[in-house]
């Protein structure tokens, strides 16, 4: 490709961003890029800003060293990827971005003044909770078809209707009456049954009496603390309520466009692993990959046992990927001998498992802990297991791996996060407003999660959340599947390309467990019969 267009477009993919190239930086790119075909450079160009601002910058001038580093990563990232087809991403270990609304992108926690994470949390920590939640959804939301302002000169399609948001600050800076008003804002309760309406400018009193949902699929479970959009009249400080709905969903393809190959899910490689054209293939050729997922495994209970036994011997002859093993792991979670009970439990697993050599060769285990297990608190993110508890069976099982809940799995060019929490309850019994059909609570269920871009979209006080780990039970982009190992009746819903599945209690509902396919993106409902 000729180096002046070369030249042309590295300093407009630069000045986009606010950076400039020193002339030494410049050449040296501008030769590294020249061999690129011209179909890639663009996308090439990009992956390399993406680079350059991941690193620490002290000014926008950028030197040649920051660019030869940034020129590395973007070479090494598919062999990187490669090595990396399977990962257990900690919850304690996802990246941390923040939404700059002056640079109308997400940056790393080290470009930015905030201080590194601690579980002793700060009121700073407490605030950006909120602001954060606040912020994606905003962005997300503007972006939307039905928020985005058309361009000046052109025809508004006819029945396609736009819509403006405004700030709570500007409602309070009027004194007459505003009609068709609509506002983004998370509903809270802050006196005994009166609900306000809050944005980072400010608080405004609800009258809620009249106000119906949306007729749109963004319809879930509000619950307090969510956010939500509100359409209605302002008159005399007090925001009326017509009709009330959750920000509009987005795919990750979608955000991916917007916000290229950052690696916003976790993991050893430096971009997102959906860049790997090769990842995908494998994954793709792969066809024999499965995902075998149960929650409340009471290892304690000698049926629960017998019925492992069994999928073990059937599974045998062709052992799955992994075994993604959710608690509770005792059936009877109190008392001064549960650890003691706990580790007797997973010995007689071990025993198990080593009764089938390719299964214990082959297969990997990912055990998620469950709020009655041993463990320091029921705060989110939880730390996995002790080490104490769990030394000998690690040392009888390699391929075992005790990790946080929730935690991440990044199989190939997939993401996968996984929950055990009870949380279908708990959003129903706080729920401001149920919808008209509350018959089909997993879709509402499903549906709040993700227009809520969080795995707990409830108040602080019903879901404790450590403050500054906050970030780590996003789900924005989201993820291609999520594993909710609630106790609730099993369910697979797909909405907006994310794959949600719970496979239910393990025991409780006659021992149904779910398969998930990776090649395909298909789930099997299992269930395991008599001996």
């Amino acid at each position: 490709m000729e180096v002046r267009k070369v030249k042309s477009k590295v300093s407009a993919g630069f000045k986009m961003r606010g950076l400039m190239l020193r002339p030494d930086a410049s050449r040296y790119l501008i030769e590294v890029l020249e061999s690129v075909s011209p179909l890639e450079l663009d996308d090439v160009i990009e992956r390399v800003l993406d680079a350059v601002e991941k690193q620490p910058l002290s000014s926008n001038m950028i030197e040649l060293p920051v660019v030869e580093t940034a020129v590395q990563d973007c070479s090494q990232s598919c062999d990187e990827n490669i090595d990396n087809v399977f990962n257990i991403i900690s919850a304690f270990d996802v990246p941390r971005f923040i939404y700059s609304t002056e640079r109308k992108k997400f940056i790393p926690i080290s470009m930015t003044n905030h201080p590194a994470p601690s579980l002793c949390g700060t009121a700073r920590d407490k605030a950006d909770l909120f602001r954060e939640r606040y912020t994606i959804l905003q962005q997300r939301t503007h972006r939307h078809e039905l928020f985005t302002p058309p361009a000046i000169g052109a025809a508004v399609e006819e029945g396609r209707n736009k819509f403006q948001l405004k700030t709570i600050e500007a409602l309070l800076g009027c004194t007459a009456k505003l009609g068709e008003v609509i506002v983004l804002g998370m509903v809270t309760q802050l006196k005994e049954g009166k609900f306000y309406l809050e944005d980072p400018s400010g608080t405004i009193q609800l009258n809620m009496s009249k106000a119906i949902s949306f007729h749109c699929p963004s319809v879930g479970e509000w619950v307090e603390d969510d956010e939500t959009i509100q359409e209605g009249w302002y008159e005399d400080s007090v925001f009326h309520v017509n009709a009330f709905g959750f920000p509009p969903t987005e795919p990750s393809s979608t955000t991916r466009a917007y916000y290229g190959n950052t690696n916003f899910f976790g993991g050893p490689s430096t971009m997102s692993v959906k860049a790997s054209a090769k990842l995908k293939q494998l994954e793709e050729e792969n066809e024999d990959a499965m995902f075998v997922v149960l929650s409340d495994v009471w290892l304690d209970s000698v049926e629960v046992l017998e019925k492992i036994h069994l999928m073990f011997s059937g599974y045998a002859a062709m052992p799955p990927t992994c075994f993604i093993f959710c608690g509770n792991f005792s059936s009877a979670p109190y008392g001064k001998t549960q650890i003691t009970s706990l580790k007797e439990s997973l010995k007689l697993l071990a025993d198990a498992i080593c009764e089938y050599p390719s299964i214990h060769n082959s297969s990997r285990f990912v055990f998620v802990p469950g709020p009655d297990d041993p463990g320091p608190s029921t705060i989110l993110p939880r730390p996995p297991l002790a080490d104490h508890i769990t030394e000998e069976f690690r040392q009888r099982v390699p391929f075992s791996v005790f990790t946080t809940n929730p935690c991440r799995i990044q199989y190939c060019s997939q993401e996968i996060v996984v929950l055990r929490e009870d949380l279908v309850n708990k959003m129903c019994r706080n729920c401001v407003r149920m919808p008209s059909n509350n018959l089909d609570i997993p879709n509402h269920f499903v549906k709040t999660i993700l227009s809520q871009g969080h795995l707990t979209p409830l108040p602080l006080y019903v879901s404790p959340v450590f403050w500054a780990y906050d970030y780590a039970l996003r789900v924005y982009p989201l993820p291609d599947v999520i594993i909710f190992a609630d106790k609730y009746d099993p369910f697979n819903i797909s909405n907006t390309d994310c794959l949600c599945i719970n496979p239910g209690s393990f025991p409780r509902t006659g021992f149904t467990f779910k398969v998930y396919y990776p090649s395909n993106r298909t789930v099997e409902d299992s269930k395991l019969q008599g001996l």
